[in-house]
C-alpha cells in the first residue's frame, strides 16, 4: 500500500502485560505473549469488563526527527461481529521511552474475539489525524476460550469408524471417540457408529443437556491429557541443549497445565523437570495423577459431574415418598 505522505518505516511493537477481570488479576497461563493471545474465558464466571494494561515501543528516532508534529500513540480495541471499537490514548513514560495505558473491554459490548492493537497518529503536511505507524500483529483477546490459541483450538470431525472414510479408525469400531493430536490442529473423532452418541450430545431435555454436558467434559478431560503428552513429546533443546518450548497450540496447552501439573514451578522450570522425568523415568508414573487432574480442571469435568449428580438425584415431580 503506497500513502501520499510519509509513515514510519520502523516497527511498532505492542504488549499486553497485564489482565484484570472485575479488578483480579487473570491467570498468567491465560495470557500468551509468544501467540499475542489472551483467553478470557467468558463463560466461566459472571465478570463484567476486563482491564488490559498495554504498552507500546516506537522507534524512538523516527519519531524525533520524522517530518510529523502532534504526534500520539493509541490502543484499538475492535470487534467486527458486534460492530465495537474502543480507542484509548496512551501516556508516554520517559524513563523507559515506551507507550503506556490501560483498554477497558466490556463484556457487554463484545460477543466472541476482539482484536487490539497500536496505531501511532500525527499531522503530517499541515494534515492532522493521518495513521503514520502501526503494530503489524495485533492481540487477539478471545471472550471465549480457555487456554490463549489465535485460531479454533480443536477440530471435531463425526463419522462412523466402522464404515467411513478413515480406514485407520476402523480398527477402533467401539471406540465413542478418538483424539488425535498428530497434525497442527487437535481433532476429534466422534464415532456416529455408536448408537445415540452425537444425539445424546446435543440434548435437549434438562436430564440430556446435564448428561451431555457431562460426557462432552469427560471427552475434553481426554484432548486436554492426550495434548498434554503430544506437547511434553515435543519438548526440544535449544543450542546449549537446555529445554525449550514448543510452539503453537502445544505450548498454549502447557502454558495452561503446568501450573496444576507442577505446581509452585516457573513454565521454564517446569519444561526442565518434565523432560527429565520423562526421559529418566523417575516421578513419571506418579505424575500421571496430576495430569489427569489438571486435565479435568481444565475441562470442568468436577462441577459438570456435581451438577449431573444433583440434577438425577431429585426425586421426580410428584413423588412425595
Amino acid at each position: 500500500m503506497v500513502y501520499p505522505y510519509a509513515i514510519l518505516s520502523g516497527q511498532v511493537e505492542a504488549e499486553i502485560t497485564r489482565v484484570r477481570v472485575d479488578g483480579r488479576p487473570l491467570d498468567y497461563a491465560k495470557i500468551s505473549p509468544s501467540l499475542r493471545t489472551v483467553a478470557l474465558d467468558a463463560d466461566r464466571d459472571g465478570w463484567q469488563e476486563a482491564v488490559c494494561d498495554v504498552r507500546a515501543v516506537l522507534p524512538e528516532e523516527e519519531i524525533a526527527y520524522g517530518p510529523w508534529s502532534e504526534l500520539a500513540c493509541v490502543a484499538v480495541l475492535e470487534e467486527p461481529s458486534t460492530n465495537t471499537r474502543t480507542v484509548q490514548r496512551l501516556a508516554r513514560d520517559r524513563a523507559s521511552g515506551t507507550w503506556q495505558g490501560a483498554v477497558r473491554l466490556r463484556r457487554s459490548r463484545h460477543r466472541s474475539r476482539a482484536t487490539l492493537g497500536i496505531r501511532v497518529v500525527a499531522a503530517v503536511d499541515g494534515v492532522r489525524g493521518r495513521i503514520v505507524g502501526w503494530s503489524e500483529t495485533d492481540w487477539v483477546i478471545d471472550l471465549r476460550a480457555e487456554i490463549p490459541v489465535r485460531d479454533k483450538e480443536i477440530r471435531i470431525v463425526e463419522t462412523d469408524f466402522r464404515d467411513g472414510p478413515y480406514v485407520w479408525l476402523r480398527r477402533l469400531k467401539d471406540a465413542p471417540w478418538m483424539v488425535d493430536v498428530s497434525g497442527d490442529l487437535p481433532t476429534v473423532y466422534l464415532n456416529r457408529g455408536v448408537e445415540g452418541l452425537t444425539a445424546l450430545l446435543r440434548g435437549s431435555g434438562t436430564v440430556e443437556r446435564a448428561t451431555a454436558a457431562l460426557l462432552n467434559a469427560q471427552i475434553v478431560s481426554d484432548v486436554w491429557e492426550t495434548m498434554f503428552h503430544s506437547a511434553v513429546s515435543d519438548i526440544d533443546s535449544d543450542e546449549e541443549g537446555r529445554p525449550r518450548m514448543p510452539g503453537g497450540w502445544r505450548e498454549s496447552v502447557l502454558e495452561a497445565m503446568l501450573p496444576d501439573v507442577l505446581p509452585g514451578l516457573s513454565p521454564a522450570d517446569a519444561i526442565v523437570e518434565l523432560r527429565a522425568r520423562r526421559e529418566e523415568g523417575y516421578g513419571w508414573t506418579e505424575l500421571q495423577s496430576r495430569i489427569q487432574y489438571a486435565a479435568a480442571l481444565r475441562a470442568q469435568l468436577p462441577k459438570q459431574l456435581a451438577a449431573t449428580l444433583r440434577l438425577t438425584a431429585r426425586p421426580p415431580q410428584g413423588d412425595h415418598r
